[in-house]
């Protein structure tokens, strides 16, 4: 007998920078969610942040999806209706180092929380996935049709991933949403949870946001000598909030009968350049961002941004926040929070 008969949702990660953000959406929508984190990248402080926001309650569980047994505890207390999985190592330049803890802890993880799920009938779950399951697409804007490769551990960890997914589906009752982000930034502009890196930042705008605090010294622009309209790297930045909103979405869209695995892509569908990021940043947050050009590195594309028509069609689902709003968050989030969470 459960504990809970009520419906839940168990959000994988949770405590984490994207996982967090959604965790407000899910309980504004009036979902009843269990949060499971091991706290290796995150802080159970983002959860009590949550809660302030929103003035609704979630339950948390300290736990790693590779431990089957907390797995089947929580499924045997909960009656939970669907997975919104998170969790999972995320820096491609670690997971370069340390591949064997990156197929460990991403695949087999969810190797695991697949069989805990199947074991308790709960055949429904959105997977946060990555752009990098395209590797170096020879064409822009990217389609989700488009051929899928890894260019490195931590994308082929996504890829293998979607593949299993795919595969379960031949149980005709899974509901599986693949979504595939661009690249996330920003923070909510409460000004209360937002991306707060262990070390030196792997992603731009942690790294321009404690650029401009005095934590850094300078930024790296790596490469400026692309074919692009300075030269830097162009990508497709979405604002988090935005990209959670997704999720909700595509729980709906798999709540509403639809069968089998869907895969979107996440993004706004124009792209920024490094430049570009760094003047929008400044020019809003009225401060100076020191950077210095170096070397490119390996297995950086010249531009890469997402046709995200499907989604818009499909989710009815669209982004709402400007480059401004990505800049002016991320500020607010690193001043209101000099030393993140802690």
């Amino acid at each position: 007998m459960r504990s809970y008969d009520k419906a839940h949702l168990l959000i994988t990660g949770g405590a984490g920078y994207i996982g967090s953000h959604a965790c407000i959406e899910f309980l504004n929508a009036g979902y009843d969610i269990v949060v499971i984190d091991n706290l290796c990248n995150s802080s159970q402080e983002s959860l009590n942040r949550v809660q302030k926001i929103t003035n609704k309650s979630l339950k948390f569980v300290y736990g790693d999806i590779c431990d089957v047994k907390i797995l089947k505890k929580i499924f045997s207390e909960y009656n939970f209706e669907a997975v919104i999985h998170f969790a999972g190592l995320k820096a491609v330049g670690q997971s370069v180092n340390k591949p064997i803890e990156y197929f460990n802890n991403n695949i087999i993880g969810t190797i695991h929380l697949l069989q805990v799920m199947q074991e308790s009938n709960v055949k429904k779950i959105v997977f946060s996935s990555s752009a990098t399951v395209y590797g170096k697409p020879e064409k822009l804007p990217i389609k989700e049709t488009f051929p899928r490769s890894a260019t490195n551990p931590y994308g082929r960890t996504k890829l293998i991933i979607e593949d299993m997914l795919k595969d379960i589906c031949v149980d005709k009752l899974w509901h599986v949403a693949l979504l595939r982000y661009f690249n996330p930034v920003g923070a909510h502009s409460s000004g209360l949870i937002g991306e707060d890196p262990r070390d030196i930042p792997n992603n731009l705008l942690p790294y321009v946001s404690q650029v401009a605090l005095g934590k850094l010294k300078r930024l790296s622009v790596y490469g400026n000598d692309y074919p692009t309209i300075d030269g830097t790297g162009v990508r497709d930045y979405i604002h988090v909030v935005d990209l959670v909103k997704a999720h909700v979405k595509a729980l709906e869209y798999l709540n509403a009968g639809n069968a089998g695995i869907h895969a979107w892509n996440l993004g706004v569908g124009k792209g920024y350049s490094v430049l570009q990021v760094v003047d929008a940043f400044e020019r809003l947050n009225k401060i100076k961002v020191p950077y210095e050009i170096t070397a490119r590195r390996k297995g950086d594309v010249a531009e890469c941004y997402a046709d995200p028509t499907k989604a818009n069609n499909e989710l009815i689902w669209q982004t709402e926040k400007t480059l401004e709003d990505m800049m002016v968050d991320s500020w607010r989030w690193q001043v209101n929070n000099p030393t993140g969470y802690s």
